[in-house]
């Protein structure tokens, strides 16, 4: 009798696992059967451009094409076209067609690449105001050094870059402008580093492996977008708000849209403090703690996402509050509307349920999470070719 009991239990676990595993497949074979898709797939900012065979020549067509809280970030549309055709770097003394060049003039400038380049950057990338750095038609890695910091600039569009791998820099002079160069102290080692940044678009990048945030937007920073992307193999994913005390965040607003949280993910997808933040037909394969997260009352707005949870029972939960007691977070506006949950998947939904409280946590309409594969199958740096759709 006992026998018969073990075994029908094991029967159960096996054929449980055996489910998860085959419906992980299906969810890669869907992506993979998607992914040749480049347009009419529902994805309004894909949808916006890439069914274009004349992308090339049409590039700042994508600064038009931007949704949500970052809509707004015109980067460098209205300036010339700079190529950057050396990968090499120098903090204070940039050469003219480096990467570092290019960033710090003060007129606005579209920054493409000549070939494929791996950017080993000695010091922090500060870049300047009205400015886009567009990766299309070339392999781009900014990878091994310190990365992208967007600090006290607005209008910043950042596309099809593959950002990973990135380190401390600082303790040394940097370069942030034609006329001015200062002292850096020592950096946190993010793939983009948003810091009292407005109008900023990180669109279509691939990120991984760095040495503290993937993205990071603090220190009143808002107007931010962050989508397409495919993030993988990193603990602390995104941070959205400096501390639980730094009340200027209060006015953070971030869409984040259409990005597909992946393997090797641990936690804060986002983590988010005191603002607003509208979480968007996104698709989380992957996470070890917890997916999104916060604390100092934030506002979250979770819609039409897709949840796969891990098949460690500990953590089924997509959501974490920090550092605050029920009796406090219970009345933290925080509400899932439209997602789907899997494998065991839930979220535990917290104060005002109505729409009103959510009007600042809403910047576009979500789309039905059925669509998510679609939506998401190009997400991360995209492999565009001269002359045809990309």
């Amino acid at each position: 009798m006992y026998l018969h009991i073990y075994s029908s239990i094991v029967v159960k676990r096996v054929t449980k696992l055996m489910s998860y595993y085959f419906y992980c497949r299906s969810i890669n074979a869907s992506r993979r059967n998607l992914a040749f898709l480049s347009c009419g797939t529902g994805n309004p900012i894909d949808d916006c451009w890439r069914c274009d065979p004349n992308w090339e020549k049409n590039r700042k067509r994508l600064a038009d094409c931007s949704i949500g809280f970052g809509k707004h970030a015109v980067g460098g549309r209205d300036g010339k076209i700079y190529v950057v055709t050396d990968p090499g770097d120098h903090p204070v003394n940039p050469k003219p067609g480096t990467l570092r060049y290019g960033v710090i003039q003060e007129e606005p400038l579209w920054i493409i690449f000549k070939r494929d380049m791996v950017i080993k950057l000695k010091q922090e990338l500060m870049m300047n105001s009205f400015k886009t750095i567009d990766g299309r038609g070339a392999s781009v890695h900014i990878a091994g050094g310190p990365c992208i910091t967007i600090q006290y600039v607005t209008n910043i569009i950042i596309h099809g870059i593959n950002i990973h791998d990135c380190k401390q820099g600082g303790n040394a002079y940097v370069r942030d402008s034609p006329t001015h160069y200062g002292w850096r102290t020592l950096s946190d080692g993010d793939g983009v580093s948003i810091f009292g940044g407005s109008h900023v678009w990180v669109d279509h990048c691939s990120l991984s492996n760095c040495r503290d945030g993937l993205i990071d937007a603090i220190h009143g920073s808002t107007g931010i977008t962050i989508s397409n992307n495919y993030l993988t193999h990193h603990n602390k994913v995104m941070l959205l708000g400096h501390s639980d005390t730094f009340t200027r965040d209060k006015n953070m607003q971030v869409t984040i849209a259409f990005n597909h949280f992946g393997e090797g993910l641990v936690q804060r997808m986002p983590r988010c403090r005191h603002g607003y933040f509208h979480v968007v037909n996104n698709d989380y394969t992957h996470w070890r703690m917890y997916a999104i997260g916060g604390s100092a009352a934030p506002t979250i707005n979770s819609q039409g996402n897709r949840f796969l949870a891990p098949n460690d029972n500990t953590f089924k939960e997509v959501t974490k509050r920090e550092n605050s007691a029920q009796s406090k977070w219970k009345n933290w506006n925080w509400r899932s509307s439209g997602d789907l949950m899997l494998n065991g998947a839930f979220f535990t939904a917290s104060g005002a349920g109505a729409s009103s409280s959510y009007a600042r946590a809403s910047s576009l309409a979500a789309k039905s999470s059925s669509l998510v594969s679609s939506i998401t199958a190009s997400a991360g740096s995209l492999s565009c070719r001269k002359g045809s759709r990309c």
